[in-house]
């Protein structure tokens, strides 16, 4: 089986790519951008590809040619210069649309790019890591605009591309999944508010999320699902 993981060095993206990498019939090739991968990663194809430059993900879907898993973890919430939106005075448009560039435009392009890769396989999949706060009905708390925005745009191409798919590539299932609270540099500012017992490790993750994407069936196209297995109400 050949595997695609996005965001290969970061925390999620890393975790499954270790795990995975250890299957004797599973090939992985895995994504870096700005940090490169750790040396001890040689049963791993390493690409070095922005997935917001079209250019780049037009030339990785020439590289490989036939793909049965696609898993999407690239995803921004803060930076030094970027940080969630308590209230509509710290909306800015620029930070808006950086969000949009990062959780939102990849799986597109990715969608676009590899149908035909994926035609190829007799079970294929792409999941993407999305999160409960682009849950439009969820959202009981306000704020966050810019990051509740692009997962919820996200949310809506994971949905169409599955019925777009369904005609197209019928044994597809593409999927949108909420991680949890995960212990990696994304979550560090917010840890403090997470309930005892529900601040993961990225391993715990990783297995979880492996684990709902072996057991999909094209039955389950089109949905948001948590950690656990439960659907997420969009």
């Amino acid at each position: 089986m050949d595997i695609l993981i996005t965001g290969g060095t970061g925390g999620i993206g890393h975790a499954m790519v270790d795990i995975l990498s250890q299957l004797d019939s599973v090939n992985v090739n895995a994504l870096w951008h700005l940090t490169p991968p750790p040396e001890n990663t040689c049963r791993v194809q390493w690409h070095r590809a922005d997935v917001t430059d079209e250019k780049d993900v037009t030339e990785l879907a020439r590289k490989l040619a036939r793909i049965d898993w696609i898993i999407n973890t690239t995803g921004k919430l803060h930076s030094d210069n970027l940080k969630p939106e308590k209230n509509l005075q710290q909306f800015e448009a620029a930070a808006f649309a950086e969000m949009i560039r990062i959780n939102t435009l990849p799986t597109l392009l990715l969608a676009k790019h590899f149908t035909h890769a994926l035609k190829r396989s007799p079970s294929p999949r792409l999941a993407v890591l999305s999160a409960r706060v682009g849950s439009i009905s969820d959202n009981r708390l306000g704020g966050w605009y810019s990051y509740r925005c692009a997962k919820a745009a996200l949310n809506m191409a994971v949905k169409s591309i599955s019925i777009e798919w369904q005609r197209t590539i019928p044994k597809s299932c593409v999927v949108a999944l909420h991680p949890g609270t995960t212990d990696t540099p994304l979550s560090k500012p917010f840890q403090h508010n997470v309930p005892a017992g529900k601040l993961f490790p990225p391993h715990r993750v990783a297995s979880d999320l492996i684990k709902i994407i072996e057991s999909l069936t094209p039955a389950q196209t089109g949905q948001f699902l948590a950690y656990d297995g439960t659907v997420i109400d969009w």
